[in-house]
């Protein structure tokens, strides 16, 4: 006995096919929407130095000092005898997240899960180093500060400058009207998101005078 197919149920079989197929691509759509506004909220996060604290040239602390001797300290006078002034101090970057929802931008906190970074000292390249642990970047508008400490040893990478010349420098850094302004931080941010771990495709120039 012949069976007649029928076309019923093919039909019923195609159209859930195809009912599954734009559900999918709704949702890959919705997915690919969410994922580019994430990374448009995060291309706002901006980073600025803020400020130079706590420095110590040869373990002499420089807060609140307006000059310096290398016959002031013993540890000066030490360190300069073996060709060295070591230098430490904690640079702070401001980090700021205008993503506060203000704007047609969806309010996304965000946590910066690495910095990798090169110190340059009056445009001279000098130690790198990386964020210590995560820091997180709240929706707000306001100010985060990220401390990253510097030790580095100002011979070694200025040594074709006079002692008095690098003393000066440290002062202008860490003395009583210091500033960060002779300081680059070249650095490239790697941003936590809910989809995964983003790196900046290029490195910023982080200076004192704009956020970038």
């Amino acid at each position: 006995m012949n069976r007649k197919l029928t076309l019923g149920p093919i039909r019923t079989a195609l159209f859930g096919c195809a009912l599954l197929g734009i559900s999918m691509l709704s949702i890959s759509c919705q997915a690919l929407q969410e994922i580019t506004q994430t990374m448009s909220n995060f291309s706002r996060l901006k980073f600025k130095l803020d400020s130079v604290r706590e420095f110590q040239l040869a373990g002499v602390n420089l807060s609140g000092r307006s000059s310096l001797r290398i016959t002031d300290s013993p540890a000066l006078v030490s360190a300069v005898a073996q060709k060295k002034l070591p230098a430490s101090f904690t640079l702070e970057i401001a980090a700021i997240n205008p993503g506060d929802g203000s704007t047609a931008t969806t309010k996304t906190s965000a946590t910066v899960a690495g910095l990798a970074w090169t110190l340059l000292i009056d445009n001279t390249p000098t130690i790198t180093g990386d964020l210590g642990a995560p820091v997180a970047v709240p929706a707000t508008g306001q100010q985060v500060l990220i401390p990253l400490k510097m030790n580095l040893d100002l011979i070694q990478f200025f040594q074709n400058n006079g002692i008095d010349h690098l003393v000066n420098l440290a002062l202008a850094l860490g003395g009583s009207s210091g500033s960060p302004t002779r300081l680059t931080l070249r650095a490239r941010p790697t941003i936590q998101t809910s989809f995964g771990t983003f790196r900046y495709p290029d490195e910023i120039d982080v200076i004192d005078r704009e956020f970038r």
